[in-house]
């Protein structure tokens, strides 16, 4: 049985013109090696599996061949080569700081630099995870990294190089390393497929390389995995059923429905989601995705930004032609706020399946808006209902969340609104009534109040007040005593609470008063008591909350309803 090399190692680059995506790193190399401007430390950086370490490697045989080719690559055929490929270079040290980070290990890497190359120009020390070393061992470098002999060349690797001290960066040529990007992943498996003699999908690998997010090393694990799952012939299916992923069709058909406004089918399809295994907050991540490359599809200047196959870009361009900007947009903007709250959910399930409600009725809810807005013949309800529809596609805290029922356009802008324009609207019909009231009062001609029935029907009312469960009000009545002049009824109140109180019923009051007395010239009239120049000093507990129940009504009716007695 033939000892297996994973593709990671067995495809590993070993010339700079083989590494993958990071052309602006090694063509910088080799115009410095060329030109003869070799910096004595150079520091690597980026993200994990783009090809740090192995640009240091290269560069170290580079550097050292003793035949280098016009190109500026290792001929692979001098000793220094052959000595490097066999991992029994003398010139060469590799050193992983993450388990060699003491000051006694980078002394002892202080030592072997004194002793000049053999059989070498260079002695290149490959430091990988430099972050990983303590700060004394980085001070306990420092000098020598500043100045080494001139056969000495550093070249320190890491993935995080906020970590490393400013005197270590200051001293070093810098070169950050970028993610793989997509595609050039994508090329680099299908040229491992054709040496390997393998068979493989354009989406299957297109999902390979997504899934390994810009590091090609880990596209090359995925891409191991696979093989020994499917063996010579890799498909699409085989690929999403290994690696647990979501299939793209998924997401087309929940759109469709989404903008269909079927409800019912976007339920059972999300429980056959679930039923599968998959998880409901990657579900909604992978929403967004879908919404965002839609709208990628919109202009054919960001079609590019999709790193997606022919095949699947393809059904993108299609579905964005029938979804307009306008919902794709609010959709968005629904799953970004769905997402962010997800975590917070105490039913996530239902957290999910309220977002799926929004994004079901959420067209319907921006035709109602174009409706609204082109009829013109009322702005102000124009406003309210646009500012409404706005609030529920955009707002989608579960809190706040009504039950979304699904009713025809005419009648929708009836039911849409919100509180503050609701009382806007209450305080608007109060005012006009009264205004009428008074215009009517003066156009009727002045009756006197006969006292002794005004009397009995005012004690009627306190008691209708008390009975309807409003005891704060019962309290501001019970200690007016009404002034009666004509046809004027005169209420004296102490504060302006009591004022607020008062004015609030002061309608319900009158038409009671002109059905039970027969009068319809009866004028209501209700002012402020005088304040007393000298303040009252209180005594007991009873005065100082009767005082403040005068300043406050709520707390009489705090006390009326926790049936509290004051001593």
């Amino acid at each position: 049985m033939d000892h297996f090399v994973v593709s990671a190692r067995k495809y590993r680059p070993a010339t700079f013109d083989t590494v993958v995506g990071q052309g602006h790193v090694t063509q910088t190399l080799k115009n410095a090696i060329r030109s003869n401007h070799l910096a004595h430390a150079f520091l690597f950086c980026g993200p994990r599996g783009v090809g740090k370490t192995t640009c240091a490697r290269i560069l170290a045989k580079t550097i050292n061949c003793q035949n280098m080719t016009a190109e500026v690559e290792p001929c692979n055929q001098c000793d220094s080569c052959l000595a490097f490929n066999n991992s029994s270079s003398f010139n060469i040290y590799e050193l992983d700081a993450a388990s060699n980070n003491s000051v006694e290990d980078i002394r002892g890497l202080v030592d072997q630099v004194r002793y000049a190359p053999q059989g070498a120009k260079y002695k290149i020390y490959i430091i990988d995870e430099v972050h990983m070393l303590s700060p004394a061992a980085f001070n306990a470098f420092l000098k020598t990294l500043e100045e080494p002999p001139p056969y000495a060349i550093f070249i320190l690797a890491t993935t995080e190089k906020h970590k490393i001290l400013p005197t270590i960066l200051s001293r070093c040529q810098i070169f950050d390393f970028k993610r793989i990007r997509v595609q050039d992943s994508v090329d680099h498996l299908k040229s491992i497929c054709a040496k390997e003699g393998i068979n493989a999908e354009d989406d299957a690998m297109h999902v390979v390389a997504q899934k390994a997010e810009g590091a090609l090393r880990d596209a090359l694990s995925i891409f191991d995995r696979i093989v020994s799952f499917s063996g010579n012939h890799i498909t699409y299916h085989d690929v999403i059923t290994n690696l647990n992923i979501l299939d793209y069709d998924y997401y087309f058909r929940i759109i469709n429905l989404f903008y269909g406004q079927d409800l019912a089918k976007t339920m059972l399809l999300f429980d056959e989601i679930l039923g599968k295994g998959f998880d409901a907050h990657q579900f909604l991540i992978g929403i967004s995705e879908h919404l965002r490359n839609l709208l990628m599809c919109k202009d054919s200047q960001t079609v590019k930004l999709m790193e997606v196959s022919e095949n699947v870009a393809q059904r993108y361009l299609e579905q964005s032609k029938a979804i307009p900007a306008s919902f794709i947009l609010n959709a968005l903007n629904i799953v970004n706020q769905f997402d962010i709250n997800y975590k917070s959910s105490k039913n996530q399930r239902l957290h999910v399946e309220l977002c799926l409600m929004k994004l079901c009725y959420l067209q319907s809810l921006i035709d109602t808006k174009n409706l609204v807005a082109d009829n013109g013949s009322d702005k102000k309800k124009t406003d309210i209902a646009s500012e409404t529809v706005s609030k529920l596609v955009t707002t989608p805290a579960i809190s706040s969340v009504a039950p979304v029922v699904k009713v025809p356009p005419a009648s929708l802008t009836q039911k849409l609104g919100n509180l503050s324009v609701i009382k806007n609207k209450v305080a608007e019909q109060q005012a006009i009534q009264k205004a009428q009231t008074e215009q009517e009062e003066k156009k009727v001609a002045p009756k006197e109040i006969d006292a002794f029935a005004f009397d009995k029907h005012w004690k009627t009312y306190m008691q209708m007040v008390s009975a309807q469960g409003k005891p704060s009000l019962f309290a501001v009545y019970k200690t007016i005593k009404p002034q009666i002049e004509n046809n004027k009824v005169q209420l004296e109140v102490s504060h302006k609470g009591e004022l607020t109180q008062a004015e609030e019923d002061r309608l319900n009051l009158l038409s009671f008063l002109k059905e039970q007395l027969d009068n319809r010239s009866i004028y209501i009239e209700i002012v402020l008591a005088k304040e007393e120049k000298q303040e009252k000093t209180y005594y007991t507990n009873k005065d100082k909350f009767e005082a403040m129940a005068n300043e406050n009504p709520a707390l009489n009716e705090l006390r009326m309803k926790l049936g509290l007695e004051i001593e």
